[in-house]
């Protein structure tokens, strides 16, 4: 009789067929608009199932499809293909543009962080406004980090999951070099505040640049 529980067990907690897996995470990434982490998915779907599993089959069955299974941060999400988001320019929401000084606090955040306000000051050379940041953070592309244990354990800041989702990205090493930013407009060709003044070795400086700025 001892020996027939741990089947009895398993019986009653026999997992879906991995196809069957894959429709569930397929439904549950088609009806949520923020992206989803694998404990969320687990705890939705029935015992015994492995939601990473699930994923990888998933992910790779949406390969050169029109939408595609992608990574943000901790979590997944269903995305248009990047080849195809010309399609959706006439769905787009035009958002009002951020200040300069948001877009420099903004890109120190994301190629410095996690940083505290005196260090943003430091970089940018002016103090940094409570509106600013408030902007910031209202758009939930920064949050606060983790305080420093240094003398008055200042609060830091860092960029959000909504903030990588939004530009398209897995974690913040995939943000571009100055190279890039310069070719799409987005960097001007005079000093900008923590990459310092360029110069005409640039091009192959650029190469070897860490990521820098999230934004649109």
């Amino acid at each position: 009789m001892a020996d027939k529980a741990p089947a009895q067990e398993e019986s009653l907690f026999k997992a879906p067929p991995i196809a069957e897996q894959e429709r569930m995470v397929e439904a549950i990434l088609f009806a949520t608009a923020d992206p989803v982490t694998l404990p969320e998915l687990a705890g939705r779907m029935p015992h015994g199932c492995d939601p990473a599993e699930a994923l990888a089959h998933l992910r790779k069955r949406y390969e050169g499809r029109g939408v595609n299974i992608v990574k943000i941060g901790d979590a997944w999400a269903i995305r248009t293909a990047p080849d195809l988001g010309f399609l959706m320019q006439k769905e787009t929401v035009e958002v009002r543009k951020l200040s300069r000084a948001a877009i420099e606090t903004l890109a120190i955040v994301a190629y410095h962080q996690p940083v505290t306000r005196a260090e943003i000051e430091e970089i940018r050379g002016v103090s940094v406004s409570r509106g600013t940041v408030d902007q910031l953070i209202e758009m939930e592309w920064i949050r606060f980090g983790r305080r420093r244990m240094t003398p008055g354990r200042p609060v830091t800041f860092v960029v959000t999951e909504g903030f990588l989702d939004h530009f398209g990205l897995e974690t913040a090493r995939d943000l571009p070099g100055i190279k890039e930013l310069r070719a799409a407009g987005l960097l001007e060709s005079r000093p900008t505040p923590g990459l310092g003044a360029p110069t005409d070795d640039d091009d192959a400086a650029d190469d070897d640049q860490p990521p820098l700025f999230e934004d649109d």
